[in-house]
């Protein structure tokens, strides 16, 4: 493999040049279903061609298409939609740009060839993708989600409805798309002929989810074309009504953006009003979970007492005892709080 391909820098370094940087940057998110032929080609042209022109971010790459999370210089921009109308089947892509953003949201060109741009866990190979859902627009969706027969679900983690959902949404208790996919069809098995909405926060989960729910019977399938963060843009641009409360998850250094000025959610230490997620300053750790600004100083940005005087050892101590220590983080696996919800919210994360 050409390592030309592949970053070769630090990553500690690469966030402290990004930090200290004046160059504005856009963050956008963009997905494409499309059968790709040779994967590991295309993704060394994106990597080239990215690379180029400053791009930031992480992008998965796979037989069925591309799915992307990344920063743009802003004095590249130009230059970054022409190199994406170079690519036939990206030519008149939407592209999801983000509403508040620093564009210091990635530090780092990763580009993955993965088994699948969305894991979901379906093996028939007679499901089709392109099969989805009718896409609607921000005054379509708050149309239709207002008649009686509509459903709406949230195809996204219970780490992100927990911080903002759109209002009157089922929001499963589930840790993984693929997890949620079959949970979802099972739990409106009875409600087919009803009109099913489904959102996320692209687009890209919600439009397989959309395809899978039509694949399994259902027959007037919906999804807010662009997710949430479409939705957001042209709420705001058209002065119409914003029916989503919180804030938005995203998976960059930012870890939401907000959507309403409400706050839905609760600190994981303290249980006060807050919706800032962090991942535990413990590296060994690294659980993510709500903090509130008391608490983010009362543990230095620790999930736990345990944690925050872990990480006052020297480093070769750390490094040692990680060998033997648990941590919420590693203790749990996944790096989720998923099991410390339904316990008391006084000092949940303590251990």
């Amino acid at each position: 493999m050409n390592k030309f391909f592949y970053n070769r820098v630090n990553r500690r370094a690469l966030k402290e040049q990004l930090q200290a940087s004046a160059e504005q940057r856009i963050t956008i998110s963009f997905y494409k279903y499309v059968t790709l032929k040779n994967p590991q080609l295309f993704r060394d042209h994106l990597y080239g061609m990215f690379d180029e022109l400053g791009v930031l971010g992480r992008i998965y790459v796979a037989r069925e298409g591309v799915n992307a999370q990344i920063s743009v210089p802003e004095s590249n921009f130009a230059a970054f939609k022409a190199a994406m109308d170079s690519i036939l089947f990206f030519q008149g892509l939407r592209l999801n740009i983000a509403i508040e953003d620093d564009g210091k949201s990635f530090f780092a060109l990763i580009i993955k060839l993965r088994p699948k741009i969305v894991a979901d866990g379906i093996d028939d190979p007679g499901f089709d993708p392109s099969n989805y859902g009718t896409h609607l627009k921000a005054d379509e969706f708050n149309a239709l989600t207002d008649a009686p027969d509509t459903i709406l679900v949230d195809m996204r983690n219970h780490y992100e409805s927990e911080v903002g959902h759109f209002e009157g949404a089922i929001t499963p208790d589930v840790d993984t798309f693929r997890e949620e996919l079959p949970y979802v069809a099972e739990l409106l098995a009875d409600q087919k002929d009803k009109n099913i909405v489904m959102y996320c926060t692209g687009g890209i989960r919600c439009e397989k989810a959309s395809a899978y729910m039509k694949y399994r019977g259902f027959k007037n399938v919906f999804q807010l074309e662009g997710g949430i963060i479409e939705y957001a843009r042209q709420v705001k641009a058209q002065d119409l009504p914003n029916k989503f409360v919180g804030k938005n998850f995203v998976f960059d250094e930012r870890l939401g953006e907000r959507i309403s000025e409400q706050v839905i959610a609760r600190c994981h230490q303290c249980g006060a009003p807050a919706d800032d997620h962090t991942n535990c300053a413990n590296e060994y750790c690294h659980i993510l979970f709500i903090q509130c600004p008391d608490c983010r100083a009362k543990y230095q940005g620790c999930c736990s007492a345990h944690c925050a005087d872990f990480q006052q050892l020297p480093e070769d101590e750390r490094k040692e005892r990680s060998k033997s220590e648990q941590f919420n983080g590693s203790k749990f696996g996944k790096g989720r709080y998923k099991a410390f919800r339904g316990k008391d919210s006084k000092s949940i994360l303590e251990v």
